[in-house]
């Protein structure tokens, strides 16, 4: 994997005013500024693979739920951030990207690993560029063992909820364990001892990049905000 010096535009290039993030409009305008795409997606109840950050659709919608508990239905009356733009399929952004720009896909938590996995690979199946990611190391391993040619990371954040859980997610043993491919890791990490011996064998994307940030995009692979225009 060789994507250094990419710009990727996380959840879209949005200012949630008048373009949400994560929205068609988003991916749009990340297109016409040749910006790769970073995204979330999760599965419905009824197994539809929508692109959508939180699990509770509060923020974004004002609707109190939880999007995986409820059909896509439902889902698709919802509007993000009192706009026009509904909470789209993966398919709908895979049929706008059409392969322009790289695509880097974050699998939210789930207790339905195979199933959401066996559905992404399937819309995906023919599809290029694309990479995976996922804060669960499950999910991370399971991509890894079924479809091992496909290159998937692992993301680390800086804060969990309590310290042996900080430990044990951020372990070497677990970014073994994971079989990741590269780890994507809190900003805030990237000059640390550890992560800077883990750079020599791991590429390490960082997010998220605002403008002030001084890292550079020839030692990582920048995941950034702030790129509206």
């Amino acid at each position: 994997m060789n994507i250094k010096n990419h710009k990727i535009a996380h959840r879209g290039v949005f200012n949630n005013r008048t373009i949400p993030e994560n929205s068609m409009k988003s991916f749009q305008k990340a297109i016409s500024l040749d910006y790769s795409i970073e995204l979330d997606v999760q599965l419905t109840k009824d197994n539809v693979l929508v692109v959508f950050h939180d699990y509770d659709l509060e923020r974004m919608t004002s609707f109190r739920g939880i999007l995986q508990d409820l059909c896509y239905s439902d889902i698709q009356k919802l509007r993000l951030l009192n706009t026009k733009e509904k909470i789209p399929t993966f398919q709908e952004v895979l049929k706008l990207v059409k392969g322009k720009v790289l695509l880097d896909i974050e699998i939210k938590n789930t207790k339905r690993i195979s199933e959401t996995c066996s559905i992404l690979m399937k819309e995906l199946d023919g599809y290029s560029p694309f990479i995976l990611k996922s804060f669960n190391p499950q999910i991370v391993r399971y991509l890894k063992k079924h479809y091992p040619s496909i290159e998937v990371g692992y993301l680390i954040d800086r804060k969990y909820s309590n310290k042996f859980l900080q430990w044990f997610l951020s372990s070497n043993f677990m970014i073994h364990h994971s079989k990741a491919d590269f780890l994507a890791i809190h900003k805030k990490l990237a000059k640390t001892h550890k992560f800077q011996k883990l750079k020599k064998k791991y590429p390490l994307f960082l997010w998220t990049i605002k403008k002030e940030d001084t890292f550079s995009n020839e030692e990582y692979v920048l995941i950034c905000n702030d790129l509206i225009h």
